[in-house]
């Protein structure tokens, strides 16, 4: 069980580094609200901005790494 454990942990951390290497930068959109108004705060981005990759990556990148957590404490408890 501890093996497999293991393995899950394993392949969990990996999918978490392809999660995070996929995302863009929090800073990619700064200079755009410096000149100007954004999106976010016209009230159009709010709507729009749930069903980008960028936030289906950052809820996989949060459940993902609460489950590498998890995952982490019950490898240290074995």
């Amino acid at each position: 069980m501890k093996l497999a454990l293991m393995i899950l942990q394993m392949l969990c951390g990996l999918f978490l580094i392809v999660i995070i290497m996929f995302q863009s930068g929090k800073s990619s959109g700064l200079s755009s609200t410096i000149g100007g108004q954004s999106a976010e705060s016209t009230g159009f981005g709010s709507q729009a901005k749930s069903k980008t990759w960028d936030a289906k990556f950052a809820r996989m990148t949060k459940w993902v790494a609460i489950a590498f957590v998890i995952l982490t404490f019950i490898l240290v408890l074995l």
